[in-house]
Parts: structure tokens; sequence; C-alpha cells
């Protein structure tokens, strides 16, 4: 009887599908390589393109990092507080300020120099009286020492206000801060580019509207020394 050999299993034929998934994963690498590659030429197109865009805004003075320098003026630099502004604006307005007429303090938006209604206009109008123009021009004798960007803001109390100048506190606001805002620029000097004008009627109240006190403080214009640091003005004399 012949003895037939077993034959050994072909581990080759039974395997072969290694190949291929090899070679499936191979290409699958590939793939993510090349879009990998892509994904990071576009950033740096994107960023080109951005960076492109931005320089051409900052050249046409649409926005910049900082304020650019006005021309013909000088680079400015700063201190970290407001003291010696507000000693010189002290010794310059001590009577008014123990008058209460005006009030210096400091807030977020910067240093404020605050003109109530007493002194400076009658009740309902929009005329500065004889002795604030004086006073605008002793204040404005301090600023001008300074390289500042100025916001001229005017206030109102809650009484709605009917005349014959004026429909609306709005309107009183408005006419206020620009009385005083011309005075600074007519008659002192003050740099029209270094300044802004604002009317917030009562919607800004300094106290509450709830007693005459209240609404007292509430009538003024306020001449807001802009901060260039939002949580403290900052600034100093200005160069000769």
């Amino acid at each position: 009887m012949s003895r037939r050999r077993k034959r050994t299993p072909e581990h080759g034929a039974s395997e072969r599908w290694l190949v291929s998934y090899a070679d499936f994963m191979t290409l699958l690498f590939a793939l993510f390589v090349v879009l990998f590659a892509s994904a990071q030429q576009d950033k740096r197109s994107v960023r080109k393109v951005s960076e492109a865009v931005k320089n051409g805004f900052q050249e046409l003075g649409a926005f910049s990092a900082s304020r650019p320098l006005i021309p013909n003026e000088k680079a400015i630099p700063s201190v970290s507080d407001t003291s010696e502004l507000q000693a010189k604006l002290n010794h310059a307005l001590g009577k008014e300020i123990a008058q209460k007429s005006v009030l210096l303090r400091s807030t977020p938006d910067g240093f404020v120099i605050s003109l109530h209604e007493l002194g400076f206009f009658d009740s309902g109008q929009a005329t500065l009286l004889p002795g604030a123009s004086e006073t605008i021009k002793r204040i404005a004798g301090v600023l001008m020492q300074y390289g500042l960007d100025m916001r001229v803001e005017g206030h109102s109390d809650n009484i709605p206000i009917h005349n014959a100048t004026f429909s609306s506190n709005w309107d009183l606001s408005v006419a206020r801060s620009t009385a005083v805002a011309m005075m600074l620029l007519k008659d002192s000097g003050f740099d029209p580019r270094r300044m802004s004008i604002a009317g917030y009627a009562e919607f800004h109240p300094a106290a509450t509207n709830d007693t005459p006190e209240g609404r007292r403080a509430n009538r003024r214009v306020d001449l807001i020394i802009v901060a260039k640091n939002p949580n403290t003005a900052s600034f100093s004399p200005a160069k000769k």
C-alpha cells in the first residue's frame, strides 16, 4: 500500500489579502499627507491675504493698533497717573471747586472735569454765562500743556424740557456740549483734531434723579480726558 505524503498548507495564498491591505494603508497615508500639506499651504495663503488687507487699511488710516500721529505733531510720552494734571487744575480752579460748580474725578473712561449747570448756564439754556468763559479758559490753559484727546459730553436731568429753543433734553445736552467745545476751540485754541462732542440727555446720570440735589448734579457738561489705557488715564506734558 503506497503512502501518500501529506501536503503542507500554502500560507501564501491565504494571507495574500495582507498585500492589498498594506497597499491601501499606504495610499491612505499618502492621501492624508497631501491633505495636510494643502491645509498648511492654505493657512499660509490666508495669513498672507489677511496681512495684506490689514496693511492696506492701516495705510488708508481706517484702523491701527494706536492712534496715528497727527501731521506735524510730536510723539508724547505718558506717565502712570493723573496726579500732576489734577494738582494743576486744583490750583487753577480752586474757587469753582469750592463752590461745587466744577468737580474733578477719575473714571474707567478717563479723567473727568465736570462743569455743573450752576455757574455755567441758566436753567433750560445753552448760552454760557459771562463768568463761565473765564473759567473755561483757565481749564484750557492747563489742558493745552498736555497732548490730550478730549470728549465734551452734555448731560441733563430727567425732567422733560420743551421751550422755544429746545424740544427735548437731547437738544439741550448737545447744544451745551457744543457751546463749551466752541469756547475751547475758538477762544482757547484747543486742537480740533483732538476733540469730539456728544450729548446724552438724561441717560448717563451721575447721581439719582429722585432728589433736587441729584438732578442738579446731572445737569452738567463733562470734559473727558480720554484714557489711553482702559483702566487708567495716562498722559504727560507735551514736549516744547
